[in-house]
């Protein structure tokens, strides 16, 4: 049998097709009440993880497909421009995930959201990734622990939000036999909460010092500056001209 190597072509097999039913309804609900001007999804040019987000300019970045083709490690978005991005499983495939973490950061508004997809080695799909690190997609690829991603973003300030796991079953290349293990994935939350086969994470930006200057409207020196002020009548108003 010839391995699949591409991205693409393993997301049209059995296997891919579940994995990426499971990130879409995740993803979805990660989104859809999150809010702002500018949202990037790196990576999967072919799949719309966006498509429930409410922010008005949305587009996609990728090496060589998409609205924006580019460099992950190097993104050219300007410093502190985007409200929400996207990265579904790209930093266990980037040559130095600890850059393009630092560079999403960068590009991320204060407050901004990051959300990340990531394979868990400690799953079945962990055993399947150390017998099979050759060859096809994913399991090429590095696959970061959960504790290490959160720790590389607590070290940029950014803040786990939210998070949750998936795709407990076995990674099965049959169909049916996705469908005979499909009891796993409505146990796992469950019974096994921590050996998903992928986890999600959604991370805020915070920025050490700055807060939000909100008015006080209670104070006196407002509540006299809104106070309604009687005008002149005709009257008055010819007399003060006349002195």
């Amino acid at each position: 049998m010839v391995s699949i190597i591409s991205e693409t072509e393993w997301l049209e097999t059995p296997l891919g097709q579940n994995v990426l039913e499971h990130e879409r309804a995740i993803f979805d609900a990660a989104v859809v009440d999150l809010f702002g001007f500018n949202a990037v999804q790196l990576g999967l040019p072919g799949v719309d993880l966006l498509r429930q987000c409410r922010i008005p300019h949305r587009f996609n970045a990728s090496a060589d497909q998409g609205t924006l083709r580019c460099d992950f490690s190097q993104l050219p978005l300007a410093t502190g421009s985007i409200d929400l991005l996207l990265l579904p499983h790209v930093l266990e495939f980037a040559g130095n995930p600890h850059q393009v973490l630092r560079d999403a950061e960068r590009a991320l508004v204060p407050e901004g959201h990051l959300v990340i997809s990531g394979f868990n080695p400690v799953s079945l799909w962990g055993v399947r990734h150390s017998l099979c690190k050759r060859g096809s997609y994913p399991w090429h690829g590095r696959f970061i622990p959960l504790m290490r991603m959160k720790d590389w973003l607590a070290l940029l300030g950014l803040e786990v939000v939210a998070g949750r796991m998936a795709c407990y079953a076995p990674p099965c290349r049959n169909g049916r036999w996705l469908k005979r293990m499909e009891w796993m994935d409505r146990a796992g939350d469950r019974w096994w909460p921590m050996m998903g086969g992928v986890y999600f994470l959604v991370a805020k930006k915070r920025v050490a010092g700055m807060r939000l200057i909100r008015p006080q409207w209670g104070s006196r020196s407002i509540a006299q500056a809104l106070m309604p002020r009687p005008r002149p009548t005709q009257k008055e108003f010819q007399k003060v001209s006349d002195e």
